[in-house]
């Protein structure tokens, strides 16, 4: 009956907790994760950009060894083979973009942050779309709250996101001034639905990646960017607890899985 009891307890606990942020408490259910990242999967069916091959997954197999029970093995023993930019969400720091080996592993060293979930219908401007810091603005303003990271839903925002083709299809990219403004109002992490937060062509400028981490002349390498993620329509834009998970890889990216918890004021 005792254990029963200290069970039931635990459940409890771990269904509610409370934070406080700039001296405000807000509750969350920490039973209600939302995850926006996409999974990786074998195949053509992934998501994909960068013109890079489909993430292959498939088992050991030599003369003395089969590594999957299906095949007639002991144990399922699978080789992964993908490009963490162009495979699926994944999480990058400067490292990316810089001469020095800056990997997301040494650079991402906090892993929960409060969070700001904006949607935006990137503005058509010649033969882009694009993001742009009216837009940014408009979208941040409408919500009251601070926050450390910045989530980027595009719009119109399909399920087919998450198997899209990009390569050589010019995606929606944010401008620089949008940038700057979410760095000025205190942003650190960038999460966006597109493959980059620049443009597919750009002569390898990558004009958003340098500002957000203001690589060279005053390199923020605790800043990440978080691209390829998916937030469903049901998730409503507005204020969360995020739970940025990554493998710990010594590289500059790593497959990432952004965790969601809707945070409401406690009255």
């Amino acid at each position: 009956m005792y254990a029963k009891l200290l069970i039931a307890l635990w459940q409890n606990f771990k269904m509610r907790a409370k934070i406080s942020i700039d001296h405000i408490v807000y509750n969350y259910d920490t039973k209600k994760p939302i995850d926006i990242s996409i999974p990786l999967r074998a195949g053509k069916e992934n998501v994909n950009a960068w013109y890079v091959d489909p993430v292959k997954i498939a088992p050991v197999i030599t003369d003395q060894f089969v590594g999957s029970v299906k095949l007639g093995g002991a144990v399922n023993f699978n080789n992964i083979a993908f490009n963490p930019h162009g495979n699926g969400t994944h999480t990058e720091c400067v490292g990316h973009i810089s001469k020095e080996d800056y990997s997301i592993n040494n650079c991402l060293k906090e892993f929960f942050f409060s969070a700001k979930l904006i949607s935006i219908n990137p503005e058509k401007i010649g033969e882009d779309e694009v993001i742009t810091k009216d837009q940014v603005k408009n979208a941040w303003e409408s919500q009251g709250e601070k926050a450390e990271a910045v989530i980027i839903r595009t719009l119109d925002n399909p399920k087919e996101k998450i198997n899209k083709q990009y390569s050589n299809t010019n995606p929606p990219y944010i401008e620089v001034d949008a940038v700057n403004y979410l760095l000025a109002e205190g942003i650190e992490h960038l999460l966006i639905d597109l493959p980059s937060v620049d443009r597919e062509y750009d002569d390898g400028v990558l004009a958003a990646h340098h500002a957000f981490w203001e690589y060279p002349k005053n390199t923020q390498k605790h800043r990440t960017i978080t691209e390829l993620i998916y937030v469903p329509n049901e998730v409503e834009d507005g204020f969360y607890l995020m739970n940025l998970q990554i493998a710990s890889f010594e590289n500059d990216a790593s497959p990432s899985k952004p965790i969601l918890y809707r945070l409401e004021p406690e009255s």
